[in-house]
C-alpha cells in the first residue's frame, strides 16, 4: 500500500489531507507520485494522520529504499553528485581517523595549521554567500585533500582537530539545505575527531549543532539529552571562549518546545553571560556566538512560547541592532523577519503578516536558505484559522509556491 491508498483508507480526500498536513494540495499529489518527500519536520504529524509511526512512514514513503537497506545495497553511496560525494568522504575519512589514533607520531607537520587556516576561510566564504549550495564544492574539495593527508599523516591531534572543523562546516551546508540524515552524519564525525583530538569546544559545538536535528524535527527531549553532553564537555573548555553561552542558547530553544517558560529563561539568562566575555571569545569559523544573537534568540523562545508582546519586542530590537551597524546575513535576519510575521498571524494582523512575510520570502529566495524556509512553513500552519480571508489565501498560495 502506497501513500495515495492509505491517505484514502484513512478517509481523506487529497485536498482535505493537505489542509490537515498544512500544505498544499499539489504538494501531496508531488509525495504521492513519489517525485518529493516530505521534509523531516512534517513526518510526525503525517504518521499521526496516517495511523502509523515514524518508521512505518518511512517504510511507506520509500518502500524501495528500505528493500535496498534491508538487502545491503549501497546504490546511493555512488552517485555522482555533490551531495553524495560529501557523504562518501564522510564516511572514508571516518574509517582513516578511526585507525590514526593507534599509530606513532613522528612530530608536528605544517599540514595540520594549514588545513586549519583554509577552514578558517572557508567558513568567511560560508557567511557571506548568499547562497549557501555554492560553497559545496569547495569544502568537497577541501574533505578529499584532508582524507589524502589524513592517510600519511602523524600529526594526528592537528589533522583531528582540522577533521572536526571541517566536517562542522559541511554539516552547516547539508542542515541548511534540509539534509538532515547528511548533516547528522557530518555532525557525528565533528564529535568524534574532535573528542580524538581532546578539544573540548570543537567538541561541544559539534554536539549542539547535532542537537539542531532533533530540534528541528521537533524532538525536544532527544536534543536536551545532546545538549546535557554538550553543556558538560563545554564546562571542560576554554572560560574565555563562548561555547557554553551558546550551549545554553540552544539548551532554552529545547525547554522552549517542551513548553518549560522557567527553564528557558534560565537558559537565556546563562546565554547572556556572554556579554562578560572580550571579543576574542569567537573564532568566526565553528564558534561564533555573539552578543548580536541575544536578542534574536529570545525572541524566537518567547515566539514559541507564546508570549507575543515579549517576542515582538525582542525581535524589533534585533532588527535595529542590524541597522544599527551590528549585521546580520540574509539567514538570520530571514528568520527574524519570519518569526515577526508569524507573531502577526498570532494577532490575526494579516497587514503586518505580509510586509514581515514578504520581505522574508524575498530573502529566502536570494539566499536559498532552507532555515528561512522552514519558518516560513510555520507560518502557513498559522494563517489556517483565518484561511477564507483573500489576503491570508493570497500569501498563502506565495508560500506554498516558495515551498515547491
Amino acid at each position: 500500500m502506497g501513500l495515495k491508498e492509505r491517505r484514502k483508507a484513512r478517509g481523506y480526500s487529497q485536498e482535505s489531507f493537505a489542509v490537515a498536513v498544512g500544505v498544499d494540495r499539489t504538494t501531496v499529489g508531488r509525495w504521492e507520485r513519489g517525485e518529493t518527500e516530505p521534509q523531516p519536520p512534517l513526518r510526525p504529524r503525517l504518521a499521526e494522520l496516517l495511523g502509523l509511526d515514524l518508521a512505518g512512514l518511512g517504510a511507506l514513503l520509500s518502500p524501495q529504499a528500505v528493500t535496498q537497506e534491508a538487502e545491503g545495497h549501497l546504490d546511493d553511496l555512488t552517485s555522482d553528485s555533490g551531495d553524495d560525494m560529501i557523504r562518501r568522504d564522510f564516511l572514508r575519512i571516518l574509517a582513516v581517523a578511526g585507525a590514526l589514533p593507534a599509530l606513532p607520531a613522528d612530530g608536528v607537520l605544517d599540514e595540520a595549521a594549514d588545513f586549519r587556516a583554509m577552514n578558517e576561510h572557508l567558513w568567511q566564504v560560508y557567511q557571506l554567500a548568499r547562497s549557501k549550495r555554492g560553497v559545496y564544492p569547495i569544502v568537497r574539495d577541501q574533505l578529499a585533500a584532508l582524507t589524502d593527508e589524513l592517510k600519511d599523516g602523524r600529526d594526528t591531534t592537528g589533522l583531528c582537530m582540522a577533521a572536526g572543523d571541517l566536517f562542522q562546516l559541511a554539516g552547516e551546508l547539508a542542515f541548511d539545505q534540509n539534509r538532515y540524515t547528511d548533516a547528522a552524519a557530518s555532525y557525528t564525525l565533528a564529535a568524534s575527531a574532535s573528542r580524538e583530538a581532546r578539544h573540548f569546544d570543537l567538541w561541544a559545538c559539534a554536539l549542539t549543532r547535532h542537537a539542531y536535528v532533533s530540534l528541528y524535527e521537533r524532538q525536544w527531549a532527544d536534543a536536551a539529552g545532546v545538549l546535557t553532553a554538550a553543556e558538560r564537555v563545554a564546562r571542560r573548555g576554554d572560560s574565555h571562549l563562548a561555547t557554553r553561552h551558546w550551549v545554553a542558547a540552544v539548551q532554552a530553544q529545547a525547554f522552549a518546545g517542551m513548553g518549560n517558560l522557567d527553564a528557558c529563561e534560565r537558559s537565556l539568562d546563562e546565554a547572556e553571560r556572554v556579554l562578560d566575555l572580550t571579543a576574542d571569545s569567537v573564532n568566526g569559523g565553528w564558534l561564533r556566538f555573539d552578543s548580536s544573537r541575544l536578542a534574536e534568540e529570545r525572541g524566537a523562545r518567547y515566539v514559541e512560547l507564546g508570549r507575543l508582546d515579549l517576542a515582538e519586542t525582542a525581535l524589533l530590537g534585533a532588527l535595529q541592532q542590524a541597522e544599527l551597524g551590528r549585521g546580520q546575513s540574509y539567514r538570520r535576519r530571514g528568520a527574524v523577519l519570519a518569526d515577526l510575521a508569524i507573531v502577526g498571524a498570532k494577532r490575526r494582523d494579516l497587514d503586518e503578516v505580509a510586509v514581515y512575510a514578504r520581505e522574508a520570502m524575498d530573502l529566502a529566495r536570494r539566499s536559498g536558505s532552507g532555515y528561512v524556509a522552514r519558518k516560513l512553513r510555520t507560518l502557513r500552519v498559522e494563517l489556517r484559522p483565518v484561511a477564507s480571508d483573500v489576503r491570508a489565501a493570497e500569501l498563502d498560495a506565495e508560500l506554498a509556491e516558495l515551498a515547491a
